[in-house]
């Protein structure tokens, strides 16, 4: 018997996707991941955050054209790129903060707020650096959904309390309509970057619940989590992996139905 986890359960306990979330699960049929190594700093991701950022002047020229900073080194820092029928999309980096690593962006610019909570025994996951492709992302509007199903992903195989959002202002309504973020501080600048942010949290079991229900999209198996996650991951090259809501969701349908599932 294939075990189902609880967020897929309670997607399939609300009964059929909306059309959007059809939709996006349609798409994730041709999305793919790959982790980044982080020795390999002419992986086209840093390009592609360069070009997202000088293009709306969030950041200087620079003659290697690539955006990498101190963070892309920590020991706690995960970084993916996001491929739509084999070709670069977007890219997202994560950071997974507990009280031993506490390097992340909402530590460099909150860190008397997050601090504390952290030596309570709080974890969180820290998204930060979400770049787009231009084309891509006049071409698929839903591009931020499929970007940050990653770190919907990372809250779930960290067990994380808190999924974090180090955004702009004008971001934030975004993040507390799709996963009820919270504010937790002000907005503060950013060192390096051309515009201020605000500190959001989500609670994880929000995620995994009323998230889960609204937005099966955000599904995921426990073997594309491992692939993604594991301490093994990315040690190679552009090595993909499938998204894999769908299979997640249909696993989840069958077992409320009764069947074995596949």
């Amino acid at each position: 018997m294939i075990p189902i986890d609880k967020d897929s359960a309670h997607a399939a306990q609300a009964g059929p996707p909306s059309r959007f979330s059809g939709t996006l699960l349609d798409m994730l049929d041709s999305v793919s991941y790959a982790r980044v190594h982080p020795e390999i700093i002419d992986d086209p991701v840093y390009r592609l955050r360069y070009l997202a950022y000088t293009r709306e002047g969030f950041m200087d020229h620079n003659p290697e054209e690539i955006c990498i900073d101190d963070l892309d080194k920590t020991d706690n820092v995960m970084c993916f790129g996001v491929y739509i029928e084999d070709e670069l999309v977007s890219s997202i980096r994560l950071h997974h903060l507990t009280a031993a690593h506490r390097d992340s962006p909402g530590m460099k610019v909150f860190p008397e707020i997050l601090g504390p909570m952290l030596d309570r025994g709080m974890t969180f996951i820290d998204p930060s650096r979400f770049t787009a492709d231009h084309e891509a992302s006049l071409a698929y509007p839903a591009l931020p959904f499929l970007t940050l199903r990653i770190a919907a992903m990372a809250s779930v195989h960290f067990e994380a309390d808190l999924c974090l959002a180090t955004v702009r202002p004008e971001h934030a309504a975004f993040y507390r309509r799709v996963f009820g973020s919270q504010q937790i501080a002000d907005v503060r600048p950013y060192p390096g970057l051309h515009f201020p942010v605000g500190l959001y949290g989500a609670e994880v079991e929000n995620i995994r619940s009323r998230v889960a229900q609204r937005f099966p999209f955000f599904l995921s198996t426990s073997d594309e989590r491992q692939q993604l996650f594991s301490r093994e991951a990315g040690n190679g090259r552009d090595q993909r992996v499938m998204a894999s809501a769908r299979l997640a969701y249909e696993r989840a349908r069958q077992a409320l139905a009764g069947e074995n599932p596949s």
